[in-house]
């Protein structure tokens, strides 16, 4: 289980890259920057993760293969761009499988590593949005979680799902795919049919 939740990690991290490649193709940055933001985005949310669980080291540091990874999804990303007809609605659907991902593998990682339920979804969703919060920050637009369709909720849908799932013996074997199907379909619905929650305002 461990060696596909590696695999899996890392999979997540090259399609957060490649978003982040994606927005700096967006901004018509050199190479350099496609790989910055790679990097950046890819991750970033692993990043906080691990400083605020006080882990043994930060994830990419002990393992290499995660800048690599990166740095070649950003790479690929720089001859792959031309060729796609809209950059943006890629970006989104790149953000929207690395979100789903990201949130059910930061909360297990958080699981791992003794956190409460509460906390380890939590530290699911920051998983999953703090790389594309640096990202979208550091390009001086609107950061994506602030956008109209839901975003944040796919993330706590996913986290959550991921605990419930895994603590009934009926799906626990299941609960990291199942999870990250639930993440998926919702934020992949609210990009589709604009999906939204309700939003402030006076009565």
């Amino acid at each position: 289980m461990d060696s596909v939740i590696h695999l899996v990690d890392v999979l997540a991290v090259a399609v957060f890259a490649i978003s982040g490649a994606l927005a700096a193709a967006e901004k018509k940055l050199d190479i350099l920057g496609f790989i910055l933001f790679g990097i950046v985005t890819g991750i970033g949310g692993g990043t906080a993760r691990d400083l605020l669980l006080g882990t043994d080291t930060v994830f990419w540091v002990s393992d290499n293969l995660y800048l690599w990874m990166c740095i070649g999804a950003a790479v690929a990303t720089w001859f792959l761009a031309p060729l796609l007809t809209s950059l943006h609605r890629v970006l989104l659907w790149a953000d929207a499988v690395g979100l789903a991902l990201f949130c059910v593998l930061g909360t297990i990682k958080a699981q791992a590593w003794g956190a409460s339920p509460l906390v380890a979804v939590v530290m699911g969703m920051m998983t999953a949005t703090f790389g594309s919060v640096i990202r979208d920050t550091l390009l001086n637009q609107e950061p994506v979680l602030l956008g109209p369709e839901i975003y944040v909720t796919a993330a706590l849908l996913g986290s959550t799902g991921y605990i419930v799932l895994d603590a009934l013996p009926a799906t626990a074997a299941l609960a990291m795919p199942l999870a990250i199907a639930l993440a998926f379909m919702l934020r992949a619905a609210a990009i589709l049919f604009g999906l939204r929650l309700p939003k402030y305002g006076k009565r």
